[in-house]
């Protein structure tokens, strides 16, 4: 209700001295949608769910599928038999953006195009004021990174039309992988090298950037042949990040795009500052985060940002038909909720835990003759599992007794495997190098984590590592 209704409610009804009372309340709530309206920045504290709901309520209402007076002739009117799924999605049904464009506007639906361009503004307030200042235009994609890279693959390559190859970084992960050949293009394979650190391959972390093959292959294919360097940020351990400020210094000198999969690293000042010099110093077109990663989100979605606004627009253009505005309407919820304050306090509190999984796990290395295996990496940790190889055991299965515990997101490498994908052969699949040779295990202290999970862990791998070692070792 607005004043001129609030104002003509008889004393009949409510005291005015009531009402009135009532009405600042209201008022000092229509302040806040207004300020958020017009600043497009992201509340430093985060809203109450009442605030939050009003808002979402009054945007709904400017979609047709809510009009009182609505009558619909056309095959897609945000017509929704389920009353569940209707407020599932607080009523908003017509999903964002047009057939030929992430952005555009709806004639149909002013309020989710209001909501799906409230939450860009939002999500790049949110990624300049935690480390990129330079970032100038975000866009939600509702497609999980993988897809939302091979759509900015397929968009570099409209301007590039006689390019055919990505130079990757290589990462084992299946989906960054993929996305290269779902855009129809020819990945070449960047294999890690010795750090510099470590020289010896047993005690090594061969996983650094191999900078002189990316401009051997860029000159050796022609600038021309090239759609774009593909770099990683986050990953699990012990493979670093990508040297992403030499590889944008590269990208500039041959006048070639530059694509980063950030995927978990937005939770991270430390990759965000890698992309900020990156955008001075050198050349990077476009990088991609995970939502849920990164916002704590259900699954789905992925933001792509860039330095140059009319990069992410021409991705935006290239999606075909309308999208779902779930995954905008999960963020934009999120963001309200937490507050810039909120988002850097879990941040925070990821970077405290990270020393103390790191510190733990530590300790528990020890104790078994193993050891952390060296790598600049803020979230992800990988312990050695040297002394637990033998002919009769499998390593795999260490994986598996935490599982069965309830434990989740350790992986164990045993660096023996190997995978094809799409023809491609992947040695030591998992490891990400070619040249990987010792076991391990990784953990990682991701935004969201708890005290009580590390806790948890620490005390369950301990028991899995003591059952595993009696069953398998004390026999021989």
């Amino acid at each position: 209700m607005n004043d001129k209704t609030i104002n003509s409610i008889a004393e009949s009804l409510v005291p005015k001295n009531y009402l009135s009372i009532a009405n600042d309340a209201r008022q000092e709530r229509d302040k806040l949608v207004r300020i958020l309206l017009e600043k497009k920045k992201i509340p430093h504290d985060g809203w109450n769910e009442t605030t939050i709901e009003y808002l979402i309520a009054e945007l709904a209402m400017l979609d047709s599928n809510n009009f009182n007076s609505r009558c619909g002739v056309g095959e897609r009117e945000g017509r929704v038999i389920c009353d569940l799924v209707r407020r599932r999605h607080y009523n908003f049904a017509h999903g964002i953006g047009r057939s030929g464009n992430l952005t555009a506007a709806q004639p149909k639906a002013a309020g989710s195009t209001l909501m799906a361009n409230l939450t860009n503004s939002l999500v790049r307030d949110l990624i300049r004021t935690i480390g990129v200042p330079n970032c100038s235009s975000a866009a939600v994609v509702p497609m999980a990174t993988g897809m939302t890279v091979m759509l900015t693959l397929r968009a570099i390559h409209v301007q590039r039309p006689d390019s055919k190859f990505v130079l990757w970084s290589r990462v084992d992960q299946q989906s960054c992988f993929k996305s290269i050949l779902a855009a129809g293009l020819t990945p070449i394979v960047i294999d890690s090298v010795l750090s510099k650190e470590h020289t010896t391959p047993k005690q090594s972390v061969p996983f650094a950037t191999d900078l002189a093959a990316f401009e051997t292959k860029i000159q050796e294919l022609g600038v021309d042949k090239v759609c774009c360097l593909l770099s990683t940020t986050s990953c699990f351990a012990p493979r670093n990040s990508d040297d992403i400020l030499e590889l944008a210094k590269l990208s500039a000198k041959y006048n070639v795009p530059h694509v980063v999969n950030n995927a978990y690293g937005l939770q991270s000042t430390f990759f965000c500052h890698q992309l900020e010099r990156g955008s001075r110093a050198g050349r990077i077109d476009a990088f991609i985060q995970s939502t849920d990663k990164n916002l704590l989100v259900p699954v789905g979605g992925a933001i792509v940002a860039g330095f140059d606004k009319t990069t992410v627009d021409s991705i935006a253009r290239l999606y075909p038909g309308r999208a779902s505005g779930s995954q905008s309407l999960d963020v934009l919820l999120t963001l309200l909720t937490l507050g810039v304050n909120g988002y850097r306090k879990l941040m925070n509190e990821r970077k405290e835990l990270h020393q103390l999984l790191l510190g733990g796990l530590s300790d528990l290395a020890k104790s078994y003759n193993e050891r952390i295996l060296p790598c600049n990496n803020p979230i992800s940790i990988a312990m050695t599992l040297e002394t637990f190889k033998t002919d009769s055991g499998q390593l795999e299965m260490i994986g598996s007794m935490l599982q069965k515990r309830g434990v989740s997101g350790c992986r164990v490498v045993t660096t023996i495997g190997s995978k094809t994908i799409d023809g491609h052969l992947f040695t030591a699949w998992g490891a990400h190098s070619s040249m990987a040779q010792v076991p391990y295990l990784t953990c990682s202290a991701a935004l969201g984590i708890t005290r009580d999970e590390i806790s948890h862990f620490l005390s369950k791998l301990n028991e899995v590592l003591r059952k595993y070692r009696s069953k398998y070792l004390d026999q021989e």
